[in-house]
């Protein structure tokens, strides 16, 4: 046996196909992909977590169908082969929020099925699961997946925070309606907030604090 086939599932060559994704390579500030989820359903952080457990499942399952079918798909017919993976597995995942989520489901319906043509998914199909084994894709899928998920997350908590005064539907700043919290002394919410272009504006002030932070993103990026 090869000392390559050694190697440890979690080794630090594999752990870092997770990490990564998650700062110095992030998808959504660093590839600039998925951007447009990004902006439309990050209203709510319900929404971010649902969409990024879909995007997560999809990812993982499709990086491992993908790199264990990468040795008899045909180069001329690969793209095609891999929007049919992907778009069985979005079905899935839309069948199953219509199932155990309806009404989640219906808000999200559209954008789920946007997931088909997420420029993340089927950039980890074409550039690592179609040359890498089977496991190092489910990582590769795992990181991406949550470096993704993690943008949405701190995108949809501010705009929510501040444009609703509630996380998750739970009142954080008092009742608006009752005045009580917050409002008793003359706070209001920032309705700009939950409009798509403060997203875009999120977004930026994500990317620049992440490139403030570590220098090398500027001279590399």
């Amino acid at each position: 046996m090869s000392e390559k086939e050694k190697e440890p599932l979690f080794s630090k060559k594999n752990k870092k196909l997770m990490t990564d994704p998650l700062g110095d390579n992030n998808p959504v500030t660093i590839q600039v992909l998925g951007i447009c989820s990004a902006l439309a359903i990050t209203v709510s952080i319900v929404q971010a977590l649902t969409m990024t457990g879909a995007v997560l499942f999809v990812l993982v399952a499709g990086n491992v169908i993908i790199s264990l079918m990468r040795n008899i798909i045909p180069p001329k017919i690969r793209i095609i082969v891999q929007l049919v993976v992907v778009a069985s597995l979005v079905i899935i995942v839309n069948e199953v929020l219509k199932a155990f989520l309806p009404d989640l489901g219906a808000k999200l319906s559209v954008f789920v099925g946007l997931i088909i043509t997420n420029c993340i998914i089927m950039g980890r199909f074409e550039a690592f699961a179609m040359a890498n084994k089977p496991w190092q894709s489910a990582l590769d899928g795992v990181g991406n997946a949550l470096g993704y998920g993690l943008v949405l997350v701190v995108v949809s908590v501010i705009r929510e925070f501040f444009g609703t005064g509630k996380l998750a539907g739970i009142e954080i700043l008092g009742n608006s309606a009752e005045g009580t919290g917050l409002y008793s002394i003359g706070y209001m919410n920032n309705n700009l907030v939950i409009l798509a272009p403060f997203a875009l504006i999120t977004v930026a002030l994500v990317i620049w604090v992440q490139r403030a932070i570590n220098k090398s993103l500027v001279e590399e990026h």
